[in-house]
């Protein structure tokens, strides 16, 4: 039996995702074409950085990249989502706390791992978890629990195919193209809600998302994102294309050396729905689905994300973006003059170890004692290259400020920080991987490999 790659699964179910989002939400469509026309544009302007991306096999996953949003409402729908992107090769990274935005979620984010994994599809995907919990009206708590319980969101032909990739260690190429048509009806949009009208009210009350996860079908898939190398000009154009941008990138602000993720979005669609109770049926509407964008930059270490944390708070500790944007010029100049703190060089970055980085040996001769050197002295010296480990992750407060300038200034409320990650991995049924172990293993085995190619030299 020959079993087809994950990388290929994922690569097949991210293209059916896309293309059926597309169908659903067509400014995603015109969105795809300017970012692509962007991202040439950029590429054509900058041949060193398209033959740097060509280099390490990281210029075919631009136009390829994508990243969906879904929220769950049970421990159950969490540990078989799990189950599923396993079957594509994608693992939970990263514990998210929104509750401290006051968004009534935890997520994680799952992801492939592996270098060569994300170079050939980084699709990922922020998976979020309802909490019922923080919500303080315990009937509404009990009536959304027992609706969330009798809802079924896998097909059952899915979650045949997840046991089989389970107990044979894969699919084959037929049952992988059977395992994405399943998986695809999971995240379809459905305009028929499965509680009634008065229901839906309440629950839209007590918080937008609240409703988006306990009113539907399943998890319709809320954005899809493509990553751009220059989100400032695809802000500037979407106007043009007839979309009209959120008033500020969430993130940080436009710098020379890109760091961590930057993200915009255009407006939640508000689209048709009906709610029934069994007799009537009621014609009402709803709104959770936009357009996302981000550009991507280099993966800090803690010391670099503890100083990006630190500047980002000082930032909003003197101006708070408003949801309507009216304060977005005040809000970006000031982020601007607060990361002036933060070091704008690949160098500076790099020797004050903010953040990580991919070592290759550049083919320049070296001496036996360059192999006991330190990495910096070998940089500076042309026998190593050092190139930005990219940021493959996600940033909370950014994710909480592309949902609230969506769903309006009431879907911030004042929940308390509330982060309860244990709860979540026995939700998961799985530990999530640390991050920042990635990253640092990741610079680490290049460092290793940069090195043994220097002693092959000189064996």
């Amino acid at each position: 039996m020959c079993h087809i790659d994950p990388n290929a699964i994922r690569t097949l179910f991210s293209r059916a995702m896309s293309g059926m989002y597309r169908d659903e939400v067509p400014a995603y469509g015109t969105l795809l074409d300017l970012v692509r026309l962007v991202n040439e544009a950029r590429l054509e302007a900058e041949p060193s950085e398209r033959a740097r991306l060509q280099e390490l096999g990281e210029l075919d996953r631009v136009s390829e990249e994508r990243h969906g949003a879904i929220r769950l409402g049970t421990p159950q729908e969490l540990s078989t989502m799990r189950r599923l992107f396993a079957v594509m090769g994608m693992y939970p990274v990263g514990y998210y706390d929104l509750s401290a935005a006051g968004v009534p979620v935890h997520s994680t984010a799952f992801r492939p791992l592996e270098q060569s994994a994300l170079n050939a599809n980084p699709f990922r995907v922020f998976t979020s978890l309802l909490r019922l919990d923080l919500i303080e009206d315990a009937e509404l708590r009990a009536e959304a629990d027992e609706v969330l319980s009798q809802r079924k969101i896998f097909t059952q032909g899915c979650l045949d195919l997840i046991a089989r990739a389970e107990a044979d260690g894969g699919l084959t190429s037929e049952e992988a193209e059977s395992f994405v048509a399943e998986a695809l009806e999971t995240f379809r949009w459905h305009p028929e809600a499965n509680v009634e009208h008065a229901l839906y009210k309440r629950l839209h009350e007590a918080h937008r998302l609240v409703a988006d996860v306990v009113a539907f079908k399943g998890p319709h898939i809320n954005h899809l994102t493509p990553r751009t190398l220059d989100i400032d000009a695809v802000q500037r154009l979407m106007p043009e294309r007839g979309i009209a941008p959120k008033a500020v990138i969430e993130g940080p602000p436009a710098r020379a050396v890109p760091i961590l993720l930057r993200q915009t979005s255009f407006k939640a669609l508000e689209e048709p729905v009906s709610y029934s109770d069994g007799v009537t049926t009621v014609d009402g509407s709803h709104t959770a689905r936009f357009g996302e964008i981000e550009q991507r930059g280099l993966a800090l270490t803690p010391k670099g994300q503890a100083l990006y944390d630190r500047l980002l708070a000082h930032t909003r500790g003197l101006v708070r973006p408003a949801a309507d944007g009216s304060n977005a010029a005040e809000y970006m100049e000031t982020l601007e003059r607060t990361f002036a703190d933060f070091p704008d060089d690949l160098e500076t970055i790099r020797t004050e170890g903010l953040g990580y980085f991919r070592y290759s040996a550049t083919g320049k001769g070296s001496s036996t004692e360059d192999l006991a050197r330190d990495p910096a002295t070998l940089v500076t010296a042309g026998v190593l290259r050092a190139d930005p480990i990219i940021y493959e992750d996600f940033l909370p407060i950014s994710a909480a400020g592309i949902f609230q300038s969506n769903l309006g200034d009431e879907a911030s409320q004042g929940f308390a920080a509330n982060p309860n990650r244990a709860r979540f991995e026995e939700d998961l049924g799985a530990p999530v991987i640390d991050l920042h172990q990635r990253y640092a293993e990741a610079e680490a085995a290049s460092l290793a490999h940069a090195r043994a190619v220097l002693a092959h030299a000189h064996a």
